[in-house]
């Protein structure tokens, strides 16, 4: 049986752990290891830590607040942000981290994926894919860059197709558009790339409610999905979620 997870995100800056809406406007949630602490105790999944303002602001992870989390928690870390290299992904793996999760690098040179892939294994190589709605594309999304701030003329669809055959393990795609809103998931984006490949694809993005959960794996067939909002502000419990979705039938890992 194949369970579905949930994953709360720990958006950081400079150490500290934020919340925006569409990528700006952020709001300071605290210290990231506490928060991940009590997520790991409340029975998340997974989680994934991502260091938003690295890639902008031209440095590499703030692996400070990457060692206390790891040290606070009992459930795999996923890190992001700021990995531009192997070298970098090695000092990541030798804090505990379970996973890394490259987007900016991975669009800039698709052969860090294979490079990456190759050296740690496909199952520690997320790439993240930042989307926004384009008409101009042919899946009717693009790949954005550096926080969002860059277009990149690439199609969202295809991109996952290409770093799938690069040796990706899983794909995370976030909806530039959604994210923060709380209105729901893009379920047409995450649909149209969970539905292109075959390794997992964790929805991310405009969770707010728990029906939003549960369309992101039915309809958007999402391996997993990412929360943030809903659970930094303690509008739902991971248990709660959790039940949800174990109600409508949905596996989950109590």
């Amino acid at each position: 049986m194949q369970y579905r997870r949930i994953i709360p995100c720990l958006d950081t800056k400079d150490g500290r752990l934020v919340k925006g809406i569409n990528f700006v406007n952020l709001r300071d949630l605290g210290d990231p290891a506490e928060a991940g602490a009590a997520y790991s105790d409340a029975g998340a999944d997974e989680l994934v830590l991502l260091d938003i303002t690295a890639t902008l602001e031209g440095r590499r992870t703030f692996l400070e607040a990457v060692e206390r989390t790891v040290k606070r928690i009992a459930v795999p870390l996923t890190v992001g942000g700021g990995i531009r290299d192997c070298d970098d992904i090695q000092r990541l793996l030798d804090l505990g981290v379970a996973r890394v999760s490259i987007n900016t690098a991975a669009v800039r040179r698709p052969e860090l994926v294979a490079e990456a892939a190759q050296r740690f294994g496909s199952e520690r190589i997320v790439v993240a894919i930042d989307t926004s709605r384009s008409d101009a594309m042919p899946s009717g999304f693009e790949v954005v860059v550096r926080g969002g701030t860059e277009k990149t003329g690439i199609d969202a669809v295809a991109w996952a197709r290409q770093v799938e055959n690069l040796g990706a393990g899983s794909i995370l795609p976030t909806s530039m558009d959604a994210d923060g809103t709380q209105a729901g998931y893009d379920i047409p984006m995450t649909r149209a790339i969970a539905d292109a490949v075959k390794i997992p694809v964790i929805a991310s993005g405009g969770a707010g409610e728990l029906e939003h959960l549960y369309q992101a794996i039915v309809t958007g067939h999402a391996d997993a999905v990412l929360v943030a909002s809903i659970a930094h502000y303690g509008k739902f419990t991971i248990r709660q979620m959790k039940q949800y979705l174990a109600d409508r039938g949905v596996p989950v890992r109590w």
